[in-house]
């Protein structure tokens, strides 16, 4: 791929010079800095890269130009390169149209003219920016490629496995395409062999397991020690809150994630709620920013890798891992969070990966284009999926049981969907029936109020219907509810007493368990509040425990 196109616009020779310089001085190295004058030149420009299949990764543009605003600019520089990030150089006076413009040509940042020094007010914006680009940047055929067929469970458990552990991958559809064909021909493939992936160095994977993937791709699976001051497992928003705090403040630390860092948030399309994004960000991004922050504090991170069991030994906390190694810890936290729960309908199963995707399966979204699908689910992950999926679907059913959106979801997202013309709600719903032979073609759907059932065309199903806790490591050792959901702090009084043996002076933490020294946070625990930020917040509480807990052994 040739250098990505960093494209500076400002009318004002003195002011586009500076920037320039700046921009070079920075940014030549991995970037082609262009200048212009104008935004007509800018968009000559920008058609002519298109035209070359050159890549734009960032738009640096000033909003006061005589000829046309840089706001006109970029609302015309989008239709062309729609993923190139977008910032705005502005003057005091021009921070209402600045902030007006967020949604409305999709803007990034806006920055206050002058931004000396640069490294402290430009660059890092650029540097984030520019990161978040490569994201979403096309991959090379020289990457990881995957041949299988849309209605393989195994095809979509690889692209899955992939997308949220953020590995870049091109997918050949070997009912589509004709390149997908000729690569797997040859091969004389029995029953059960596909996917096939192709890897950069040459090797050949034949359906292979998210341990065999992981491998091949260099994941780090074993634990580079056997004792740790904090092992946490989970690596959802509450895990990874804790692993920032964790390393920060010198603990030798540990994250566990069976498949990926993020969990059920990493799956969400748009998190728009989220103190610091006025533009929101999807759960990968914020996957992503704090997985590498907590490595820059030195966390080790082991994915994907289970936890099988959990003892006591001395006080020591000793996990036992899939792989059959074990590792040693003073202190411990669960965040293993929650998964969607399944439908429980006759012959949905076969359907799962081939039709019926639990969680957000960005993955597929795109290979649904045109077609109809519907999801399942009033709440706010309900409503982040339906919205995804309008951009790609034809027509996106949403099914709800309760009578209206906003008894489960947040108002924006009500706001969001009544606005979106292709989403059509049906409340007081229930999916009671799957159609179909190799491939989902429909549901059967039960009115609650009249008792009438009538079938609904879908190519796909999203069901978002609650949730199930992962706490089966702890089975006898630390007090669960019913549900499998981990009883903390004062959860644990039962008559006036603690539950589960408690022989300490003092009451458990807040965030504890029965078990001094092994602490939940997130949705895995009882009472949490189900959101991104309170679980960020209980894993940051959750250290602070800590430190209070081995200050006493």
């Amino acid at each position: 791929m040739a250098k990505p196109t960093i494209l500076t616009v400002d009318d004002e020779q003195e002011v586009l010079n500076a920037v320039t310089r700046d921009l070079h001085r920075r940014y030549s190295k991995d970037y082609r800095i262009i200048k212009t004058g104008s935004g007509k030149e800018a968009l000559e420009t920008l058609r002519e890269l298109k035209a070359r299949e050159e890549p734009v990764a960032l738009l640096l543009v000033d909003q006061r130009m005589p000829e046309q605003t840089g706001i006109e600019f970029l609302r015309e520089a989008r239709k062309i390169f729609p993923k190139a990030r977008k910032v705005l150089l502005t003057a005091y006076a021009d921070t209402a149209a600045a902030i007006a413009s967020i949604n409305e040509v999709g803007l990034d940042y806006y920055l206050k003219k002058p931004w000396e020094p640069p490294e402290e007010n430009l660059f890092p914006v650029l540097d984030d920016l520019l990161d978040e680009w490569w994201v979403d940047a096309p991959t090379p055929y020289s990457g990881i490629r995957i041949c299988g067929t849309l209605w393989s469970p195994s095809s979509h458990r690889v692209k899955d496995f992939l997308s949220r552990n953020r590995i870049p991958y091109r997918w050949l559809d070997i009912e589509l395409n004709p390149e997908a064909t000729s690569l797997v021909g040859d091969l004389k493939l029995g029953p059960g062999r596909l996917p096939v992936v192709f890897m950069p160095d040459g090797q050949t994977l034949y359906n292979p397991s998210n341990g065999e993937l992981a491998q091949a791709i260099g994941m780090r699976m074993e634990a580079s020690e056997r004792f740790y001051d904090l092992i946490i497992v989970g690596g959802g928003p509450s895990g990874l809150g804790a692993a920032v705090y964790g390393g920060s403040e010198g603990l030798v630390t540990l994250l566990i994630d069976r498949v990926s860092t993020g969990g059920q948030a990493g799956t969400s399309t748009r998190i728009e709620n989220y103190l610091g994004f006025p533009r929101g960000l999807s759960g990968a991004d914020l996957a992503r920013r704090a997985t590498a922050q907590a490595r820059r504090f030195g966390v080790e991170v082991l994915t994907p890798q289970e936890v099988l069991s959990v003892r006591l030994e001395d006080g020591y906390k000793i996990l036992t891992l899939g792989s059959g190694a074990e590792v040693c810890c003073k202190a411990l936290l669960i965040a293993t969070g929650v998964t969607v729960r399944r439908l429980a309908l006759e012959g949905i199963k076969k359907f799962e990966g081939a039709g019926v995707y639990y969680g957000a399966a960005m993955t597929e979204a795109s290979s649904y284009r045109g077609e109809n699908i519907s999801v399942v689910g009033g709440g706010n992950s309900a409503g982040q999926g339906a919205m995804f999926f309008s951009r790609y679907a034809r027509q996106v059913t949403l099914l709800v049981r309760g009578s209206a959106l906003v008894r489960g979801m947040s108002q924006y997202l009500v706001d969001q969907i009544r606005a979106t013309s292709n989403i059509h709600v049906i409340t007081r719903s229930e999916v009671v029936g799957v159609l179909g032979k190799k491939k989902l073609t429909g549901l059967v759907v039960k009115d609650q109020d009249s008792g009438q059932t009538r079938e609904i065309a879908t190519a796909a199903l999203f069901p978002f219907i609650g949730a199930v806790a992962h706490t089966e490591m702890l089975a006898g050792l630390v007090e669960r509810n019913r549900q499998g959901f981990i009883l903390t702090g004062l959860d644990l009084l039962k008559n006036g007493r603690i539950m589960g043996g408690w022989r300490l002076e003092r009451q458990p933490f807040v965030l504890e368990t029965n078990v001094p020294g092994i602490f939940a946070a997130g949705d895995v625990r009882q009472g949490s509040v189900k959101r991104v930020a309170s679980a960020v917040g209980e894993g940051a509480i959750a250290v602070s425990l800590v430190h209070q807990y081995l200050r006493t052994v």
